[in-house]
């Protein structure tokens, strides 16, 4: 915090980002910064949510207006990060919008042209959201479908770990080109049992998101999983890592998800048990190879 506000960087993310403190005021203290906030925006990896909001339940959150931008599965619920919110605060879940991408932070601090996407239900409060984060290298895509962009955020983040591995084990491009297709059609029959809502899956916010988590070398992801291919272990692929790569804890909650609503995920499963049952990659995509088309 010291160095933040006497430097104007953050010294441990995008360092090289000079950040304008006459509009960014940083605290460390949580609590403070929330209870006198009118729009919070939740975005740490969801492993640690449930912790942090434990620390504001004593906040009346009535009058304030939330946002998320975190893709992971939250506590033994099941939950997404949007419905866990709501209920720890009492408020209703079609009152909290969902920031998705595709996007990747590094490129918006570098001023690449990128397009964002906010959903929710309430068209006034995502419009008002969209105008004040909208510049001239950020272009916000409007929606109404904060679940299914939610839930694809989760699913990307877990394939993007899948496209890593098959990097890190040198399959190659075509190779890498069908998991990603066939792990497209896993996203599409996992939203159809989450819901009947028509959404058009071409929409930027789900496969262009799935697309740049599984091919950028921004993607931590990506970049966890590569190390997994090339023979890492777990634990030391975690310490090599300054971030959390969402789609790790992630996957045990959507292969849970995915038993209960009877939905078979090839690329998924095969990902879990490579994951957390210490299958070896080299045959778990072997048998993988007799399941895609």
């Amino acid at each position: 915090m010291h160095y933040l506000l006497a430097n104007g960087r953050n010294p441990n993310y995008l360092s090289f980002l000079q950040l304008d403190l006459e509009y960014i005021r940083p605290v460390s203290d949580i609590k403070s910064a929330v209870a006198s906030s009118d729009d919070i925006l939740f975005c740490l990896p969801s492993s640690y949510l449930e912790a942090e909001v434990t620390m504001l339940e004593e906040i009346n959150f009535t009058n304030k207006r939330i946002s998320v931008s975190i893709k992971g599965i939250v506590s033994e619920e099941l939950l997404v990060p949007s419905v866990f919110l709501s209920k720890r605060f009492a408020k209703p879940a079609n009152e909290i919008i969902v920031l998705a991408g595709p996007c990747h932070a590094e490129e918006i601090a570098l001023n690449r042209k990128t397009f964002l996407t906010i959903a929710g239900v309430n068209d006034t409060d995502v419009r008002r959201m969209a105008g004040s984060i909208t510049s001239h290298y950020l272009t916000v895509i409007v929606s109404s479908d904060p679940a299914g962009i939610e839930y694809t955020a989760i699913l990307k983040n877990v394939i993007g770990i899948t496209s890593g591995m098959v990097k890190g084990m040198n399959y190659g491009d075509n190779f890498l080109a069908v998991v990603i297709s066939n792990a497209m059609r896993e996203i599409r029959f996992f939203l159809a049992a989450i819901d009947d809502q028509q959404r058009d899956l071409f929409d930027s916010a789900y496969f262009g998101d799935l697309l740049v988590t599984a091919y950028s070398e921004f993607s931590r992801n990506r970049t966890f999983g590569q190390m997994i291919g090339r023979g890492y272990s777990v634990p030391t692929a975690e310490s090599r890592m300054n971030m959390i790569a969402e789609g790790f804890p992630a996957v045990k909650g959507v292969i849970k998800m995915a038993r209960e609503l009877n939905v078979n995920m090839p690329v998924i499963s095969a990902t879990y048990r490579m994951l957390y049952k210490q299958a070896s990659p080299y045959t778990e995509f072997k048998l993988l190879e007799n399941q895609l088309r």
